[in-house]
C-alpha cells in the first residue's frame, strides 16, 4: 500500500484482483462516459476490463497498475507505463499516464491532482523528463484539469471503436515537462 495522504492511497492491482477491478469499472466508467457509446460503454468495460486483458496488462514490463483508495474505499484505478514515448516529443525519458479513472462521487477532493503530483515526483526521482497522456476532447473538464497542472497540447489521434459515436473519437495527446 502506498499512502499519499491520510485519506488517499494506492494499492497495487494483482492477478487475483481482475474481478474486483472489473466490478469497480462497471460502476465508475459509465458515470463519465456512457453517453459517448451506442451501448452505454458496455463493450469498452467488457473488453478493456476482461480478465484476459487485465492479465495481459499486468504482465507488461514497465507498468504499474493501482486501485485508488479514498477513505479506505476503492474509488478508481491508475495505470502508468514507464518508457512509453509520445511520437514527436523530444524529451528523452517519458512516462505515460495510461489510465486515471475516479468515481464521480470523489470529484472536488483533489484526488486527481494528488495522483499526478505523486507520479511527477516519482518520475523526477527516476530521471524522467516528461509525463504524457491521451484525453478525450469531449471531456472539457479533463482538459481544464490537466491544463491547470501544466500539461500542454502536443497532437491528436482518433479512436477506432465502432460503438463509440464518431463525434467523440478525437483524443488529444497532452504532455508536461518535468522540472527537477
Amino acid at each position: 500500500m502506498i499512502h499519499l495522504t491520510e485519506q488517499l492511497s494506492l494499492q497495487k492491482i494483482k492477478t487475483e484482483d481482475c474481478t474486483k477491478l472489473y466490478n469497480v469499472m462497471r460502476e465508475v466508467y459509465p458515470l463519465a462516459y456512457s453517453h459517448f457509446w451506442t451501448d452505454n460503454g458496455d463493450w469498452y468495460v467488457n473488453s478493456q476490463y476482461a480478465k484476459a486483458h487485465i492479465l495481459k496488462e499486468l504482465s507488461e514490463e514497465n507498468t504499474a497498475y493501482y486501485f485508488v483508495l479514498f477513505k479506505d474505499e476503492i474509488v478508481g484505478n491508475f495505470r502508468i507505463i514507464w518508457d512509453e514515448t509520445l511520437q514527436g516529443l523530444s524529451e528523452e525519458k517519458q512516462v505515460k499516464l495510461h489510465r486515471i479513472y475516479l468515481h464521480k462521487k470523489t470529484q472536488g477532493n483533489g484526488i486527481g491532482k494528488k495522483l499526478v503530483a505523486w507520479l511527477s515526483e516519482r518520475a523526477i526521482k527516476k530521471g524522467y523528463n516528461a509525463i504524457w497522456l491521451d484525453a478525450m476532447d469531449e471531456q472539457p473538464q479533463a482538459f481544464q484539469f490537466y491544463k491547470k497542472l501544466g500539461f500542454v497540447y502536443h497532437s491528436h489521434t482518433f479512436l477506432a471503436y465502432d460503438l463509440l459515436y464518431k463525434e467523440v473519437r478525437k483524443m488529444s495527446q497532452l504532455y508536461k515537462v518535468l522540472n527537477p
